[in-house]
């Protein structure tokens, strides 16, 4: 049995924490893979799934091969930290420029490719590390256990960095920089304690600094070159770009036409919002029968509320929109200022940055309108803002005489999900009737309209505010749907498509979303 000597302790210890911060590193690639699938891809779960998957089964594959890496193993480890370091750090780096500048589908590609080897190449770091550890001198029980314990340990640590640190304070590519830095450090370290083993050692070394200097410029401008790429994927020029905690917030402007975009998915142009917005608001306010107390779940741009203001009876306005940083920006942008009219100085509004869904379970007050204003379903956290146990939710807090909209996509591009949305509402009891309204930068836009008892409202509806859009007669137009895209729909082979309500155990909406929206 070998006896561990002094040099060879702290050669060990190294292993261990080398061990540990790598995995911290694994992590984070692994997450960072599935937010950036999220954000350009679409579909949290389904690229959280994808990612984690293809880089576990890289992980299984690496581990495999590393049975033949028998010799060299410390100069093996070294050059697999580079790989990673450099592949990984320019990873989201080239992920957008794939995005920007390749035919559609080879994003894809390119991002469940490098997940599938980045986490290869993290297979093949621990059965290495263990079996050095053991060549040195440790017992293979305890260094098994030592390098996986520190494996484990810092996969949840870079987790942790990645949700609360790395992606706020950075952002998807200066992070994958950042991270692999700290790959190729980790091997640098390695390299100089173990310098008297390792034959050309100058190779080594030259190489790390030059894989550690590509790194560090990409952390400097990486980002700056990553934001002309992601500028390929609007229309116009950006304005205005960050990263929260909770999306990413874009707004672009071209001749005047501010655009405000939340995850890549436009959500209003200025050019036209008015004809969103006021049939969004004045159909419910008209309805209800004392219209003093509102609800409006999102709403962040201040537009809702702009609209809202017109009615000088509302008394109360209670706007629920889980960002802050959108409510920030509707109230400090110029451009947004004109066009919400600085409608958040009204003392009139409380704003709650909370989620939708928790808001509705804990509130007990009662609402004469309430406006849903939330993006379209998605993903999973706003798929559940369209489910059945949410809208009865709604149902609980509107007042007998009170009247709801609800924004629900395009019944053109998604009619299966428009009428889904409606069969969901309908199931709480509600009487529901259906709108739909052109909006030249989004195209056809559906809204369902709401009452706790059916009271003939929108029949002989007149409007006493001032408008730019809707009228009277402009408000019956609004209630015909073509053939093709009425409620008596058809699947692909002809047959009556079954309306089934969408649920938290069934969240039906998700996939049907996806595959209508696939084409546009």
């Amino acid at each position: 049995m070998k006896t561990v000597n002094e040099l060879g302790i702290r050669q060990s210890k190294t292993i261990y924490w080398a061990s540990g911060i790598v995995s911290i590193c694994g992590i984070i690639f692994e997450v960072l893979f599935g937010a950036a699938g999220s954000y350009i891809l679409g579909d949290g779960v389904k690229q959280y799934t994808l990612t984690i998957s293809l880089f576990l089964t890289g992980m299984g594959i690496g581990a495999s091969i590393s049975e033949r890496v028998t010799r060299n193993l410390i100069p093996s480890f070294i050059w697999i930290e580079y790989a990673i370091g450099i592949i990984g750090g320019l990873s989201t780096f080239l992920f957008f420029g794939v995005t920007a500048f390749l035919p559609d589908g080879t994003d894809a590609i390119f991002l469940y490719g490098i997940t599938l080897v980045v986490g290869g190449l993290t297979g093949l770091e621990l059965p290495i590390l263990i079996r050095k550890a053991n060549d040195i001198g440790v017992t293979l029980r305890k260094s098994t256990a030592r390098v996986l314990f520190s494996d484990y340990a810092g996969g949840l640590i870079g987790g942790l960095l990645f949700v609360f640190f790395l992606r706020p304070e950075f952002g998807l590519v200066k992070s994958a920089f950042i991270v692999g830095l700290i790959n190729v450090a980790v091997a640098l370290w390695v390299l100089y304690y173990f310098r008297k083993e390792i034959t050309r050692f100058r190779l080594h070394l030259v190489s790390g600094i030059t894989f550690f200097l590509i790194l560090f410029s990409g952390v400097f401008w990486g980002e700056e070159m990553a934001f002309s790429f992601e500028q390929k994927l609007y229309r116009d020029p950006i304005i205005y770009n960050e990263q929260t905690d909770y999306q990413q917030i874009i707004l672009t402007k071209e001749r005047g036409d501010v655009r405000l975009f939340l995850d890549g998915q436009l959500q209003m142009s200025s050019t036209d919002e008015y004809r969103y917005h006021e049939t969004l608001v004045h159909p419910a306010v008209e309805a209800a029968e004392s219209p003093e107390r509102v609800l409006v779940l999102g709403g962040g741009d201040g537009l809702v509320l702009r609209e809202l203001w017109k009615y000088d009876e509302i008394k109360k306005v209670d706007l629920v929109d889980l960002d802050p940083a959108v409510v920030e920006l509707a109230e400090t942008n110029y451009d947004l200022l004109q066009l919400n009219e600085g409608s958040f100085d009204d003392p009139r509004v409380t704003v709650h940055h909370q989620d939708a869904f928790s808001f509705m379970e804990q509130s007990n007050t009662f609402y004469d309108v309430i406006i849903v204003d939330l993006p379209d379903p998605n993903n999973e956290s706003l798929n559940k803002l369209y489910t059945l146990q949410f809208y009865q939710l709604l149902r609980n807090s509107l007042e007998p005489g009170g009247a709801m909209m609800v924004q629900a996509t395009s019944p053109t591009f998604a009619t299966e999900v428009y009428w889904t949305i409606d069969h969901t509402v309908r199931e709480t009891g509600l009487r529901v009737e259906n709108l739909h309204v052109d909006v030249p930068s989004f195209g056809d836009w559906g809204f369902i309209f709401a009452e706790r008892e059916e009271s003939g409202a929108l029949d002989e509806m007149t409007f006493n505010v001032e408008t730019k859009f809707l009228n009277e007669e402009t408000l019956q137009s609004l209630r015909t749907f073509g053939k093709d895209i009425d409620r008596d729909i058809t699947d692909d082979r002809g047959n009556e498509f079954e309306l089934q309500p969408n649920t938290l155990i069934d969240p039906i909406l998700l996939e049907m979303y996806d595959k209508a929206w696939a084409n546009y």
